[in-house]
């Protein structure tokens, strides 16, 4: 199944990514370059990255300086991000180029690959709620209380995953149809942003 290899890919690419710990560590994509593997790896591993970014900026202590390089940083992951979700939704628009849909067809509130998203960060969410269930450091109120939030966890990843699975068995079969739109994000664009091109 499709969310199978998915989700093990993730799994992956987040224990990869923990062997270093560190948010400088370059990518070693293990996956043939311009496979939908290679996409899924590389997709989480922005996310992975980006979740460390995150935990870092909000540091209490950060130096002011520190914490705008990190911000653009993750400015900049979050473009890469939403461009990596196109090149799977493109990905999978070549792969059903020549699925005919039926007359009553439907098109789906968001594309694979934006689902795809949820399942990737959901992965990482399932990695570091597991990780507090282990901690020795707390007591045992907060480590119940973290596996409570972990089988919740887990149980909205199968419910995802069938979803995600049911989508593209729809799209397969013509009962429903994708659509891509371009995100189109405004605030990195110097021609779009008002600050970048200096409007007063």
């Amino acid at each position: 199944m499709f969310t199978e290899n998915a989700n093990r890919i993730f799994v992956r690419s987040i224990a990869d990514y923990h062997r270093v710990d560190d948010v400088d560590q370059p990518l070693k994509n293990p996956f043939e370059a311009g496979s939908l593997d290679a996409l899924l790896y590389h997709k989480n591993w922005i996310d992975t990255v980006q979740w460390h970014l995150e935990d870092i900026i909000r540091n209490p202590q950060i130096d002011p300086v520190e914490a705008l390089g990190i911000k653009r940083r993750i400015d900049k992951s979050n473009q890469e991000r939403t461009d990596m979700v196109e090149y799977i939704d493109s990905y999978l628009l070549d792969k059903y180029k020549d699925v005919v849909p039926t007359a009553d067809a439907r098109l789906n509130t968001e594309t694979p690959a934006w689902a795809i998203d949820r399942l990737s960060i959901l992965a990482l969410k399932i990695y570091h709620m597991e990780r507090e269930t282990e901690r020795s450091d707390v007591d045992e109120v907060h480590r119940a209380a973290c596996r409570q939030k972990l089988d919740v966890l887990l149980t909205q990843q199968v419910d995802l995953s069938r979803a995600i699975e049911e989508l593209i068995e729809e799209i397969e079969a013509g009962r429903k149809y994708m659509k891509t739109y371009k995100q189109m994000k405004m605030y990195n664009d110097p021609a779009l942003n008002p600050v970048l091109y200096g409007k007063k």
